[in-house]
């Protein structure tokens, strides 16, 4: 047996491995990052992408999940590529840069890709209205061509910009514009709208000889980015500002008239108006207060539901009046009660979350370093409860950020819980999810950034255990459905932010859970109006029923939560998250006391806290089975000269420059199985297969650095032989 200091046999491997310091970061070595196709990160044998026609156009199938046409019986698991460049990142690449990147997509496991922002982009330095730059549109059109070829379905915004197509400007990636607004209230924003989607969409691709509105890759169109109107206030909101747009004004005022009628109808059920507040006139005041709860922000809500209903259904109908006989869905935004009440008659739900959000690149941009698994992921659950049951889910931006220390924890916890869920499509939210190279001369590529998930090797990890975890279905979907029931308009509340109690999104950690309409739940256990139950009354009536097993060791005072599935356990206080699957055996740690026994895998001690996975690679994929296995092990990576304001490393002086660096560690594992012979190769970003850094016999025993030779990286190759 070959013994080396960087990783060798647990039993001797003690003594020559140094205590992990906060100092020890090393570069990555890698320029390229184009899979080597047949390496243990092409994912294109196990995941493959079939052509897209057809019979593989995606639909509504059985009980609301995805699938395609010609089976509507089986559900689909999307992973989606997050397509949201700008010039700053690199912008569309060209056509033979299209070629290359589709079909890395498509090796690292994508079947679905999010085109963010096409508008601005088509837009970039034009001053007439809708005159797009020409060679931009050449290349959005070769690359949805190439997405095709590579069996790679399409999710498209219909706005994503706030200045829409409106020429002239030179912020069209930021809050500026007013677009998202009108469309709900000025008919000539929402006839520019329409002929965007003319223009874009009911345009004939030159390359596909299809307008993408007609095309069968087309899945989903998500008719305005985050368009909901509170949303929008909020993103506008100022100090020194009112909290709600003037024009709101006048639609609220005819609403309430048509409503109440007379001001003394409506005083008698807000109280007291203000001075000079007459409803004939046309004189009741928006809310000065977003935050100080009242029956004038109930009945903002009831407004805002009623005209969102309404715009969706108008810019629905232009789709459908072009042609379009896909999946359509809109406010992909804010889990607010009244936000689930604006969605309720969508094909489709789709939903933005994250974790630890950053708002901007400049110094002083500030996060909190927090962990989400010590609040139980909240920012998972709370998603969860804006779900429609019946309905197709989709996710459609996540991240937990860099440069959050703990954001390993993103791709072990979305993945998992999305599959427990039953969740059809899963966008982690970025320029790309992948690069073809480290140093591309583009400004956001200089250095890892938050939402540059491509060049940070933490979140390429997670995204790679995401193609196992989900997309292959490793993970489970439970068979426990707690639905949260919904009347109407009569759940509203004083509380415009009102949204879904943590203290019932946690069931989400259980079983799956969503919103339904009260008429529908009959004897189901279910959370019920007005919300007082707890989920510890929730849970009791599961075990009572033997919905949930006798066993399951959920102990919501102790923090700890167990899939119904047996598969997933979340430990909060600990900052554990467990997952043990027949094919995947996996765990995010912050701390690590004492061995953790997975089954297979089991981890003995650790030098600091990261993430750890095993994944079968051979068919049938099962751990018990396969003699070749992936290994992820993933702590921390930040930028060569990276500075903070801060000792705690929450506030960015500066981002730093490349090359990315891995923060060493080390983790000592065993497994459950023995073999004749067995090795470990560390496994390049590029996918590169490294020689073997430990090799043995009989028991699987190792210390497994992620520092080596060939330089740091966060994926190896074990073999049995």
């Amino acid at each position: 047996m070959r013994q080396r200091c960087l990783a060798t046999v647990l039993a001797l491997a003690v003594m020559c491995v140094p205590a992990r310091a906060a100092d020890q970061w090393v570069p990555v070595k890698e320029i390229s990052l184009e899979l080597r196709p047949g390496s243990p990160l092409d994912f294109s044998s196990i995941l493959p992408n079939g052509r897209i026609d057809g019979g593989h156009r995606l639909v509504v199938g059985k009980e609301g999940r995805l699938a395609y046409a010609k089976a509507p019986d089986t559900p689909v698991r999307m992973l989606c590529a997050s397509l949201a460049w700008s010039p700053a990142s690199g912008g569309f690449p060209d056509h033979e840069g299209a070629d290359r990147y589709a079909r890395q997509l498509a090796m690292h496991g994508y079947n679905i890709a999010r085109l963010h922002f096409v508008d601005a982009s088509l837009m970039f330095g034009r001053d007439r209205d809708l005159d797009f730059d020409p060679e931009t549109l050449d290349r959005i059109q070769y690359l949805l061509a190439a997405l095709k070829r590579n069996g790679i379905h399409w999710i498209i915004d219909g706005l994503s910009s706030p200045r829409g197509a409106y020429g002239g400007f030179d912020d069209r990636w930021d809050t500026g514009g007013d677009v998202k607004l009108m469309l709900h209230l000025d008919d000539r924003t929402f006839e520019h709208w329409r002929r965007l989607q003319q223009a874009v969409l009911g345009r004939v691709n030159p390359y596909t000889g299809e307008a993408p509105i007609r095309d069968e890759a087309l899945a989903l169109v998500i008719l305005a980015n985050e368009n909901g109107l509170e949303f929008e206030a909020v993103v506008h909101d100022r100090p020194g500002r009112a909290p709600y747009d003037d024009r709101l004004a006048q639609p609220f005022n005819l609403w309430l008239k048509k409503r109440y009628g007379t001001t003394a109808s409506l005083a008698k059920v807000w109280g007291v108006l203000d001075s000079g507040e007459v409803l004939e006139t046309g004189g009741i005041r928006l809310p000065r207060d977003r935050y100080n709860d009242s029956p004038r922000l109930r009945d903002l809500q009831a407004f805002f539901v009623e005209t969102e209903r309404a715009s969706t259904a108008r810019m629905s109908k232009v789709l459908r009046d072009l042609g379009y006989t896909g999946l359509i869905t809109n406010y992909n935004n804010w889990p607010s009660s009244q936000m689930a009440l604006s969605r309720r008659d969508l094909q489709v739900i789709t939903a933005n979350t994250y974790h630890d959000w950053v708002g901007g690149y400049t110094p002083g941009s500030e996060l909190l370093q927090t962990s989400s698994i010590a609040d139980s992921v909240n920012y998972i659950r709370m998603i969860a409860a804006s779900r429609w049951l019946g309905k197709p889910f989709v996710v459609s931006e996540y991240d937990h950020l860099f440069w959050n220390r703990y954001r390993y924890e993103g791709g072990l916890a979305m993945p998992a819980y999305a599959a427990l869920q039953g969740w059809d499509a899963l966008c982690r939210h970025g320029h790309g999810p992948i690069a073809l190279a480290y140093g591309e001369p583009f400004p956001h590529k200089q250095a890892m950034l938050p939402y540059a998930i491509a060049l940070d090797p933490v979140a390429r990890a997670g995204e790679t255990l995401a193609a196992l975890l989900y997309r292959r279905g490793d993970v489970a979907t439970s068979d426990v459905t707690i639905p949260f029931s919904v009347r109407g308009e009569e759940d509203l509340t004083d509380d415009m932010q009102a949204r879904e109690p943590e203290s019932l999104t946690d069931l989400a950690l259980v079983g799956r859970i969503g919103l339904e309409r009260a008429e529908r739940l009959g004897d189901a256990i279910a959370v019920t109006q007005p919300r007082r139950e707890s989920s510890d009354n929730v849970l009791a009536l599961l075990r009572a029923s033997s919905r949930l097993k006798p066993d399951n060791a959920t102990t919501v005072d102790a923090g700890i939560y167990q899939s119904s599935t047996g598969e997933i356990v979340l430990d909060r206080f600990a900052r554990q998250l467990r997952v043990a699957t027949p094919a995947t055996e996996a765990m995010a740690f912050a701390s690590l006391r004492e061995p953790v026994d997975l089954g297979v895998l089991r981890v003995e001690r650790a030098d600091g806290n990261g993430l750890v996975a095993l994944s079968a690679l051979d068919p049938p994929a099962t751990l018990s089975d396969s003699r070749r296995f992936l290994l992820i092990f993933a702590t921390d990576a930040q930028n060569t000269d990276m500075t903070f304001r801060d000792s705690e490393e929450k506030v960015i002086e500066s981002f730093g420059r490349l090359p990315v660096l891995i923060q060493q560690g080390t983790v000592d594992l065993s497994l459950s199985k023995t073999a004749a012979k067995w090795r470990i190769s560390p496994v390049g970003l590029d996918g590169t297969v490294h020689p073997p850094v430990v090799d043995g016999a009989g028991a699987v025993k190792f210390r497994l650095s992620n520092d080596g030779p060939s330089g740091p990286t966060t994926y190896f190759l074990l073999e049995l032989r």
